[in-house]
């Protein structure tokens, strides 16, 4: 099955896709200072027009980056909170264009 919206990849090989937060706080307590030290997540296409990292600081913390080039984005956040590593890219790519997906609307009341 391949990712509907996005995918997870970290260096060390390991691959979801359309990971949830919890996915994400597994992936990026596996990252170590050695042979593990990023997560990349993206688009299942190719020329993806977003992305968002997580790689681990050398002081233990971690470090996000996000891209949108569709909206000339580029943000960095740090943190020694692995929930909030995870939680961060998770709602930030719920914002994110995906092929395929209906367009968002609102209604106002």
């Amino acid at each position: 099955m391949t990712a509907t919206y996005y995918r997870a990849d970290s260096e060390n090989g390991d691959h979801i896709d359309d990971p949830s937060e919890e996915a994400l706080f597994v992936l990026t307590g596996d990252l170590n200072t050695t042979g593990n030290t990023f997560v990349v997540i993206q688009p299942g296409e190719d020329d993806p027009s977003w992305s968002a990292s997580a790689a681990v600081t050398d002081d233990g913390g971690h470090e996000v980056v996000r891209r949108d080039t569709q909206r000339h984005g580029h943000e960095v956040m740090t943190s020694h909170d692995r929930g909030e590593i995870a939680q961060d890219p998770t709602i930030w790519m719920a914002a994110r264009t995906y092929p395929g997906r209906p367009a968002s609307t609102s209604t106002y009341f």
